[in-house]
């Protein structure tokens, strides 16, 4: 906290600082208030508490602090505190532990998917006209319905395969992190990742007993929760004797990096927790790497592509330029730079349900900025990115995982959407 010389290059990066101009909205704003809750002088329950929620944990704040303020170490450092120690409402718990009884679990996300896919087929066309009269306390459950993906019940239930051999000789054994979200809705990604990564010479093991990873309840404050995630797919991933550890997942691969920090302190994970997280990487950085000796063809793809950087791509984990170099080995495709990139679309995790009219006014905002663009295609690296997006921007334009256009190219089909 004592780093935080309070100068105010974090603001104009700041969303909620950006939305509302208030002072405890921002992240000196929050530090200050952290310093007085540290020394005794304010209670955690009430303004702490609700300044700390409208925080969406982008960290453009730590890209913007020229101080060095370790601001994304500070504020999953008091989630937990106020997890543990504020009691919330009663609406306000539920709302929270149906999220965590269902997102972090594969089995449960197939079963839900049958019933979105059925409300999908059966939706009455007067379904935003009746939801937009819901009173105001079901707001989130409304914005919950909104950000519903297209349901696949084949994709839904189908499987990464456990291991997918390398085209040619082999260069590296990579794990892969299938993800929870991603599996199920977002499987395309998931088998665009491993045809990428074999067309260039890894071996894929994708195990089948991996779980979930930790990311939303870490970034929720859910810390005992997290860790118990953390260290089951720690264990998976030590006997799946793998080089590198892939991740398509923002959110997912920089929770993963902080897991040396999260079991520091265990004396039976410490050391296994920091050789994990120097395995891991975004699959965007695997396949940078080798573009010097790129041994699958790319095939032209004539679009003006604009990509958005997930905050916990760019922000957390500091992977700007990796990505668009993977995008600029596609012949024929314009990359495109998004105006105000540093703002957060309003995903952040499960903070679009949790807030959303906040989340709402970014995500307009976000959507207005890639319009303007005049972009064909808008890919991105974390699927609640997507889902965000893709409910302002209402069916403009197609948007991928930047693998997704690189494996179309690859194989020389018309990308998704296109």
């Amino acid at each position: 906290m004592d780093d935080c010389v309070h100068c105010g290059f974090c603001l104009p990066t700041c969303p909620t600082y950006a939305l509302w101009g208030e002072e405890m909205d921002s992240p000196r704003g929050r530090i200050y208030l952290m310093e007085m809750a540290e020394k005794g002088e304010i209670p955690l329950e009430g303004a702490f508490t609700t300044h700390m929620d409208r925080c969406l944990g982008c960290m453009a704040c730590v890209t913007a602090c020229p101080s060095g303020v370790q601001y994304d170490r500070l504020l999953e450092a008091t989630r937990p505190q106020i997890e543990r120690n504020v009691p919330r409402s009663r609406a306000d718990r539920l709302f929270r532990e149906a999220i965590f009884t269902l997102f972090p679990y594969r089995r449960r996300l197939r079963a839900a998917s049958l019933g979105g896919a059925l409300y999908q087929k059966l939706r009455p066309a007067r379904m935003d006209r009746l939801l937009a009269r819901l009173p105001r306390r079901l707001e989130r459950l409304v914005a919950m319905e909104s950000l519903l993906p297209p349901v696949s019940v084949r994709d839904a239930f189908a499987r990464t395969p456990a291991r997918t051999p390398a085209v040619g000789p082999r260069r590296g054994r990579v794990g892969m992190l299938t993800g929870c979200v991603q599996d199920v809705f977002f499987h395309q990604v998931n088998l665009a990742t491993t045809r990428v990564l074999a067309a260039e010479g890894y071996e894929v093991v994708a195990p089948r007993e991996q779980g979930c990873c930790g990311a939303l309840g870490l970034h929720a404050g859910r810390e005992e929760e997290s860790t118990g995630r953390a260290k089951a797919l720690i264990a998976v991933f030590e006997r799946a004797d793998v080089d590198v550890v892939a991740v398509n997942v923002a959110g997912c691969g920089s929770s993963m990096k902080e897991y040396g920090e999260l079991l520091a302190d265990d004396p039976e994970w410490a050391d296994r927790a920091a050789r994990f997280t120097a395995k891991v990487r975004d699959v965007s950085e695997v396949l940078a790497d080798a573009l010097e000796d790129s041994r699958a063809p790319r095939h032209r793809v004539d679009a003006a592509v604009v990509y958005h950087d997930a905050c916990h791509l760019g922000h957390a984990q500091k992977i700007r330029t990796q990505p668009r170099d993977v995008l600029r080995s596609i012949p024929g495709v314009e990359l495109t730079e998004l105006p105000e990139a540093e703002i957060c679309c309003g995903s952040a995790g499960i903070y679009n349900m949790l807030q959303p009219e906040a989340a709402g006014e970014l995500g307009r905002r976000k959507a207005e900025n890639i319009r303007g663009t005049g972009a064909d295609l808008l890919v991105t690296a974390n699927p609640g990115c997507l889902l965000q997006i893709r409910k302002y921007l209402e069916g403009e334009l197609p948007m991928l995982h930047p693998v997704q256009l690189l494996d179309a190219s690859i194989r020389g089909v018309r990308p998704p959407g296109l």
